[in-house]
């Protein structure tokens, strides 16, 4: 894997994620980089779980910069804690789609700031989804906690354009994918004023729309649901990611993954990890990313 991490102590360099355009290697560079700055970006990976939790793993769950989320999947309160984030500092809620297994944590999320972290009301957030979107959180919030969330769904700042900009200098775009057409199935791709960009695929198969968008990028953040047995086009497989490779140096990240992660007990599903080409690496829980110059840095894997 990619970055530096510390074995024991020992800081170990494994690498650095190049922009396809930039100067330096399109591949987990054999270069170090100093630690994190306080004004890097960065990419936390709460969870890098599929819908059924293989060992070891949260559901799949993004948080960049420590304001804005991706996804608020049933792990999520669980996913902030145990990295010390408040969730009163969250501002922005990007949704790729409504299957449960992205949303139903949203509930959580607004009754902890309603009545620990945010208990004054003072802090915005804003949801960034379809009309959907905002349907189907309205309605979760209501069989959740029936009479207690009104007054925060009433404070969110609901954006549902497809492209936009955020106070801090990220924009995005959303755009279809591949998926069930039942759940409005979205992928993301950010950028930032100074040249930062990644794409999130939320969930989905193969298709051009999102290729498009991590060709044009530095980073992937690219699920991979299903093991290649499974007849179903809905999500990636290692199939896909080995073509998606070849096809395009972008550095990919692997997440919403089906195969446990180190762990004592009996396998869910699986447990070995496909190989690879050396710029996609199979991300864990707390793999964190941090922008340096003009690539991503995978500082923890």
């Amino acid at each position: 894997m990619g970055g530096i991490f510390c074995i024991q102590g020992r800081y170990i360099s494994l690498g650095i994620l190049s922009h396809p355009s930039s100067t330096h290697t399109n591949r987990w560079e054999q270069e170090g980089a100093g630690g994190p700055t306080d004004m890097a970006h960065r990419i936390h990976m709460l969870g890098t779980g599929n819908a059924f939790l293989p060992h070891g793993r949260h559901h799949s769950f993004a948080m960049f910069d420590r304001r804005h989320i991706i996804d608020a999947p049933p792990t999520a309160l669980a996913g902030l804690r145990r990295n010390g984030v408040d969730v009163s500092t969250i501002e922005t809620v990007f949704i790729t789609h409504v299957h449960g297994d992205h949303v139903f944590g949203f509930p959580f999320l607004l009754l902890e700031r309603k009545y620990i972290s945010d208990r004054d009301g003072t802090k915005p957030l804003t949801v960034v989804g379809t009309p959907f979107v905002k349907e189907r959180l309205t309605h979760i919030c209501q069989l959740a906690f029936p009479g207690s969330l009104e007054s925060m769904l009433e404070h969110v700042t609901w954006v549902m354009d497809d492209v936009g900009r955020l106070p801090d200098g990220w924009a995005w775009e959303r755009f279809e994918v591949h998926h069930e057409d039942a759940v409005e199935p979205h992928g993301y791709r950010f950028e930032h004023d100074d040249g930062a960009s990644f794409v999130h695929s939320g969930d989905s198969g193969p298709c051009e729309p999102l290729y498009d968008a991590i060709e044009r990028s530095a980073l992937a953040i690219l699920e991979m649901g299903f093991p290649d047995w499974v007849p179903s086009t809905h999500h990636h497989k290692p199939g896909d990611v080995r073509a998606l490779a070849e096809r395009c140096s972008t550095p990919l990240g692997i997440t919403h993954t089906y195969i446990d992660d180190t762990s004592p007990h009996p396998t869910v599903l699986e447990s070995q990890f496909p190989e690879f080409p050396d710029h996609v690496v199979h991300l864990s829980d707390g793999a964190l990313f941090e922008w340096v110059g003009d690539l991503w840095e995978l500082v923890e894997s």
